[in-house]
């Protein structure tokens, strides 16, 4: 990696990068349907704080998330390889190396499924907004963004897991 007159690197093969060591936040069992994501945070290596990007890779039947929308948070996703679907709302959309999808704060509840027989990779670039929380529109989960930077994960009605 080559450095700058700074703590970052200048420039990084994203593959090089570790996956990050916790896999997801989610409780069982919701875990075991991310089971097969593996995120990079690329985002982190060079010190961005206003938004982050991960470099994920899906595995056949992972998904990238549950089915949530954020009160805050806009997301983008573009596809490097592979043809994961997009449930969006009601909708089901196959997106293909190439496409990229956008979901702006409040916006439709969405997620990524890998539905094919081989993985899928994309970049997931979000801004990083204080006060941000998710909701879950098909499962009994709530998500809040402390204080502190990490995320409270609680029932619908407010229970901790």
């Amino acid at each position: 990696m080559d450095k700058p007159s700074g703590s970052q690197p200048a420039a990084i093969e994203a593959a090089a990068v570790a996956p990050r060591a916790k896999a997801t936040i989610y409780p069982e069992p919701f875990a075991a349907r991310v089971r097969g994501r593996e995120k990079r945070a690329l985002g982190d290596v060079f010190g961005l704080k206003n938004f982050g990007v991960n470099l994920t890779r899906l595995a056949p039947g992972a998904q990238s998330a549950l089915k949530h929308r954020h009160s805050r948070q806009d997301e983008f996703v573009f596809i490097l390889e592979g043809e994961p679907t997009l449930l969006l709302g009601e909708e089901e959309i196959v997106l293909r190396a190439g496409m990229c999808a956008g979901f702006p704060a409040e916006g439709a509840a969405h997620c990524l499924i890998n539905r094919s027989d081989v993985d899928v990779v994309y970049l997931e670039i979000g801004d990083r907004p204080a006060g941000d929380a998710a909701s879950y529109p098909d499962d009994d989960l709530a998500a809040a963004l402390g204080p502190d930077g990490r995320w409270i994960i609680t029932h619908k009605d407010g229970r901790p897991y």
